[in-house]
């Protein structure tokens, strides 16, 4: 007996789960300048590489001698692939059926996609768009609600950060769970034009709390690139696509493995010699923090993340000698470099993303302090700033901490961790607050009293200077080298080899303890 009459079934299945939700829902998505979900998986991973996991999951409807007269797909598709060979589990809502509302089939494909990440210990790719649930109910009826014994439905989406790298794109309107999921991620990106996160949308806003909005005010990217919701944001989904795979390139399998190293070109005695004269003498000009960042790491790996929020303070990744380097660094260019509760929170994440997947920390540091007045009171920069020091210090990967500048107060001991290599360029100023403040501080009696205030100012200024030299320091071994600010790269290329064994010992899941 043959198994015809079912294969065919089978073939007649998948083909209308690759129609989606048809031709004119498909032309629609291109019109709105959105790719489709199958479209999107195929630009991102290797070519032919997707393994579709339940490729007839869907509803179907039967005659009374069981052949299939209606079929419809389940709304989220997921499955294996590989990028540059890597194995990766991706998913996506499938907008052309139900906007993406999940139907039964699709939510349980939806729940899966975490699951399998797990299983398999593969990064795990979300490419969102839709909604959550809906109040409208099919016809019939049936149970309520998850069974009592079912575990949370968050609780493999939670778990699963501690275990694989998690990437999440928003490529058009995005709202409910499939929102938490952008933002349980490790890094998000969000495209700039065709792309809203929204807990609710305009029509509750306005239900609720009688607010009329576009859903681009609500929650589009000049919205959620400045609160970190969205780490980076992209002008177009192929844009967002290669951040993902640049994301990844950096990052480990999984929790029990290393980063791969890659080969590099890039001399590690190479000594750039602009970085001579990269700080000016003045000690207050600024300077360009993310072009001294590039010369030191090897050429074009410098993969920065989140850069409009925190702003005065620079996260992202790159490499040294082809080792994968988490690098924190001041913008002086912005509130002078310091930090405030939104950066200090910037900063913590960070540290905790690095020390997750095993990746070693270069910090640049130009740090004045915490950021005063009535705003930072307000906004709780101390306990947040306290919250970044306490993950610094307790930081289980290796640091390199290189003193460009400032490193002054509270804030400074951010910028360091235990058993880290510090180094000291000839520019760097170290002390309990910065000469401006001390001094209005410290002499404010002797500034009201004097003839010419501005000149005695200035004089006390350049005597306390002097004190803060990073030399004295250096002779008393206070910081492991002063150096030449050109011989950074290959002092760091150096301890990039010094630190290998320290990586290997760290494999596996990290906890941390409570924080402010």
């Amino acid at each position: 007996m043959s198994w015809e009459k079912e294969a065919e079934e089978i073939k007649r299945m998948r083909i209308a789960a690759r129609a989606q939700g048809g031709k004119e829902a498909i032309e629609a998505q291109h019109a709105k300048g959105r790719l489709t979900i199958r479209e999107r998986i195929n630009s991102l991973l290797d070519t032919d590489s997707f393994q579709e996991q339940g490729r007839i999951a869907g509803s179907a409807e039967r005659d009374e001698q069981g052949n299939i007269t209606d079929f419809s797909p389940a709304n989220y598709v997921t499955g294996l692939g590989t990028i540059k060979g890597r194995s990766v589990a991706v998913g996506g809502e499938d907008f052309t059926l139900k906007g993406g509302s999940p139907n039964a089939a699709g939510l349980r494909k939806s729940v899966f996609a975490e699951e399998l990440a797990s299983q398999y210990r593969v990064p795990l790719i979300r490419l969102l768009e839709g909604g959550g649930g809906s109040v409208a109910k099919g016809k019939g009826g049936g149970t309520v609600g998850s069974p009592a014994y079912e575990k949370p439905r968050f609780l493999s989406i939670a778990k699963l950060m501690g275990e694989v790298p998690v990437a999440s794109a928003a490529l058009g309107p995005v709202a409910g769970f499939p929102a938490a999921r952008f933002a349980a991620s490790h890094f998000s990106v969000m495209t700039r034009e065709t792309a809203q996160l929204l807990i609710a949308g305009p029509a509750l806003v306005d239900r609720a709390l009688n607010i009329k909005i576009t859903k681009e005010e609500l929650g589009g990217a000049n919205v959620h690139s400045r609160n970190a919701v969205a780490a980076n944001i992209a002008k177009d989904e192929l844009d967002a696509f290669a951040q993902i795979r640049a994301f990844l390139s950096y990052l480990p399998s999984n929790v029990w493995d290393l980063p791969a190293r890659a080969s590099s070109e890039d001399s590690t005695d190479r000594m750039e010699e602009e970085l001579l004269s990269i700080v000016p003498k003045s000690r207050r000009l600024p300077f360009n923090m993310r072009k001294l960042v590039q010369m030191v790491m090897d050429v074009d790996s410098f993969f920065e993340m989140g850069k409009n929020y925190g702003r005065s303070l620079i996260t992202g990744f790159a490499r040294l000698d082809g080792q994968s380097i988490g690098v924190i660094a001041n913008d002086c260019r912005i509130y002078a470099g310091a930090m405030g509760a939104d950066a200090a929170q910037k900063v913590r994440r960070f540290i905790e993303l690095c020390d997750t997947f095993h990746i070693p920390i270069v910090n640049f540091t130009d740090e004045p302090g915490f950021m005063i007045g009535p705003d930072s009171e307000k906004d709780g920069t101390i306990k947040f700033g306290t919250s970044a020091v306490a993950a610094a210090v307790m930081s289980v990967v290796p640091w390199a901490t290189v003193i460009v500048k400032k490193a002054f107060g509270v804030a400074a001991a951010a910028h360091f961790s235990e058993n880290g290599y510090v180094l000291a360029w000839p520019s760097a100023e170290m002390g309990p607050l910065p000469v401006e403040g001390g001094v209005a501080v410290a002499y404010r009696r002797q500034l009201a009293e004097a003839e010419e205030p501005e000149k005695l100012r200035a004089e006390l200024e350049e005597q306390l200077a002097a004190q803060q030299s990073p030399f004295p320091r250096a002779e008393s071994f206070s910081v492991h080298d002063i150096i030449d600010p050109r011989e950074t790269r290959p002092a760091l290329c150096q301890w990039v080899d010094w630190i290998q064994p320290q990586l290997k010992s760290l494999k596996g899941p990290v906890s941390f303890s409570f924080r402010p």
